[in-house]
């Protein structure tokens, strides 16, 4: 769903949240601040933080940045222990409000239990509706809450357990963090779709959503929590892996590459700004341009227009200057809004366009509105052409696996052709990264069309798993009298 915290523009797809936890640290409320804080980029609507002192647990939870939240010391004493679990979000599933904010905290017989998920469970509907009618009572309308029921209703022996035999029951994408008074339980979904790394800061072990978060709380990347794995961390500093899960081939989220993580990442074992510098590389040998300037559009075609300048021979210049102090106060959802908005953030650079064939290079169209206004923006500083790149396949399909999609009928690749998509945002020139070149940039031989190395079903439409709600609900639209098929995301499915 879409937000009034979303950037000015709605334009553009979102990662659902981030999540992070410490245990054994000895400040571990404040390694969690910072390390979300190194987060930010993945959820900017709402943040929370849930500690444990070995005796109780704190909680502390509000909307907005982490700096607003999370700056003072007043703040971070609210949150005592040597164990902490923190997360960051935009509202995919459940919607806005402060009772969705994770992580989501429920007292269980086994004792406290705090969860922070990123993902999406596709068939939390389904499951939820099973749980009510057992006399499950739901405190909040956010999918991560199903978790905590399953695992309250479960009759195995230990937390762990419960907690296995809740995600077996599970479908979709998800990396969790659970705090419980026994320690840390952190997993990855079977498929790897959602990202989830661990690290060692001193005697403390720490998770995130993100490399680049061990990077600012000064601890050292230990590796992947590797798709399907379940890892426990006890007080003693005690480690266990096991995988309880059956395991398939991993097929990890390629847009962590295109767009969502930050480039000073490491996803997938590769540097994430260079996996886009060589996207952009690729993008120039498939769709080169007969122009005097490559001009990124900021901040997120950066890296890649780098590489297209490389490849090419043709200078990299800032023609598009942004504004990084946008606040949110100023967002507002409407459409107007939205066009304005884009020309708050970016702004030409009249003097380095001025007369020049220019090609545009962005990591994905999404609903099309913001291109439009870029391309507009470059020809009335003067552009004498304006090509425009794109870092990614066309974005044709929702996804249902954790990312702010706009609604099938709202994507312009799966309203229209490649030409027709030039007409609209009013480029000389239009060209998509082809899905092997994409591939290939991130280290493998192509596509394996059998049996694909990540999830790529926003730019193919073909799912790794199945989508129990989303089916059900086009099921009940299809038997609704006059209804309108036309735009329905069961394409998508």
């Amino acid at each position: 769903m879409t937000h009034p915290f979303m950037d000015a523009d709605g334009d553009k797809l979102r990662e659902e949240c981030g999540v992070f936890g410490a245990i054994n640290a000895a400040d571990a409320a404040a390694a969690t601040a910072l390390g979300l804080h190194a987060l930010q980029h993945r959820g900017q609507e709402a943040v929370g933080i849930t500690s444990f002192d070995g005796t109780d647990f704190y909680s502390r939870r509000g909307l907005g940045h982490v700096a607003e939240n999370f700056s003072s010391s007043e703040a971070i004493a609210e949150l005592p222990g040597h164990m902490a679990v923190g997360h960051v979000r935009y509202s995919t599933t459940g919607g806005s409000g402060l009772r969705n904010v994770q992580p989501l905290y429920a007292e269980l017989a086994s004792g406290g239990f705090a969860v922070a998920h990123n993902g999406n469970f596709s068939n939390a509907m389904a499951l939820r509706k099973d749980l009510v009618s057992k006399g499950s009572i739901f405190q909040s309308t956010s999918d991560t809450e199903v978790i905590i029921h399953l695992v309250a209703t479960s009759r195995y022996p230990t937390i762990a357990d419960r907690l296995i035999d809740a995600l077996r029951l599970v479908e979709g994408a998800y990396a969790l963090i659970v705090t419980t008074p026994e320690g840390m339980i952190a997993c990855r979904d079977p498929l790897g779709i959602r990202p989830l790394v661990m690290g060692r800061m001193g005697d403390a072990i720490v998770f995130a959503s993100e490399s680049v978060a061990f990077d600012v709380v000064g601890a050292e990347l230990i590796r992947e929590v590797e798709p399907g794995e379940m890892l426990q961390v006890d007080f003693a500093g005690e480690i266990k892996s096991v995988h309880p899960f059956r395991n398939p081939s991993a097929r990890p989220c390629i847009f962590e590459h295109v767009y969502f993580s930050r480039p000073d990442s490491i996803f997938a074992g590769q540097s994430v700004y260079e996996a886009r510098k060589a996207i952009g590389r690729e993008l120039a040998i498939e769709a080169p341009a007969d122009v005097d300037l490559v001009v990124p559009v900021p901040d997120s075609g950066v890296p890649a227009a780098i590489g297209y300048a490389q490849q090419s021979g043709v200078p990299f210049e800032l023609g598009i200057i942004r504004s990084h102090y946008v606040g949110r106060t100023f967002i507002q959802p409407s459409d107007t809004a939205r066009h304005s908005g884009v020309k708050r953030k970016h702004n030409a650079n009249r003097g380095l366009v001025e007369g020049k064939r220019i090609v545009l290079i962005d990591d994905s169209i999404v609903r099309g509105t913001t291109s439009l206004k870029i391309v507009e923006m470059m020809r009335d500083a003067g552009a004498s052409e304006v090509h425009f790149r794109v870092a990614s396949p066309p974005t044709a399909h929702s996804c249902f696996y954790g990312v702010d999609t706009p609604e099938r009928s709202k994507l312009l690749a799966a309203r229209m052709e490649l030409e027709p998509m030039r007409e609209f945002i009013k480029a000389d020139s239009l060209a998509f990264v082809s899905i092997d070149g994409l591939y290939r940039a991130v280290g493998s031989k192509g596509r394996d069309k059998k049996c694909p190395q990540f999830c790529d079903a926003c730019f193919t439409g073909e799912y790794p798993t199945t989508l129990t709600d989303h089916n059900m609900v086009e099921q009940k639209t299809a038997e609704l009298p006059f209804a309108d098929h036309t735009s329905s995301d069961s394409r998508a499915a």
